[in-house]
């Protein structure tokens, strides 16, 4: 991947939404991009793990989690599944942990934190919806790009 934020912000600024910036990253890819799958979930990531365990090429997962800082809503384990099914990355709007194991996984992951309870498993959320946060709308079909330097969005597949 050739690419970097700061370079597509400053030949597609007019095309682009830039994240503010509360992430950090954890997995094993600190570049990744790819077509915006949404997922809406409050401290419970079934369909987090439903969806991980579908064929993930060129996609990254956006999930917005509320904002929650009282459970993780990925760990190693749906970590390792992304990796297996092609995933190219997740961006969650909540926490993360077996942060350890998350930075040798072969996929991006950013996410506001990382907390060591587990999300509870009450088989809600919404996939595929228009979410916001970090200043930004998320629809399915966008595309997301991220680095070391920050992450973006835009309406199409940028030429980068």
């Amino acid at each position: 991947m050739n690419f970097t934020v700061p370079d597509i912000c400053d030949e597609y600024l007019s095309q682009i939404q830039v994240l503010e910036p509360v992430f950090r990253s954890y997995g094993g890819r600190l570049k990744f991009r790819g077509e915006i799958i949404t997922i809406k979930c409050f401290e419970d990531n079934s369909l987090v793990k439903e969806t991980l365990a579908t064929e993930g090429a060129g996609k990254v997962m956006v999930v917005d989690g509320g904002g929650s800082i009282r459970c993780a809503l990925l760990g190693d384990i749906l970590g390792a599944m992304a990796e297996k099914n092609g995933w190219e990355g997740l961006l969650i709007n909540g926490c993360v942990r077996d942060v350890e194991f998350l930075k040798s996984i072969d996929i991006g992951v950013s996410a506001l934190n990382c907390y060591p309870l587990k999300s509870k498993k009450r088989n809600e959320g919404q996939l595929n919806i228009p979410v916001r946060f970090a200043g930004v709308d998320f629809v399915p079909g966008q595309y997301l790009y991220a680095d070391e330097n920050g992450i973006i969005v835009a309406g199409e597949q940028l030429d980068v």
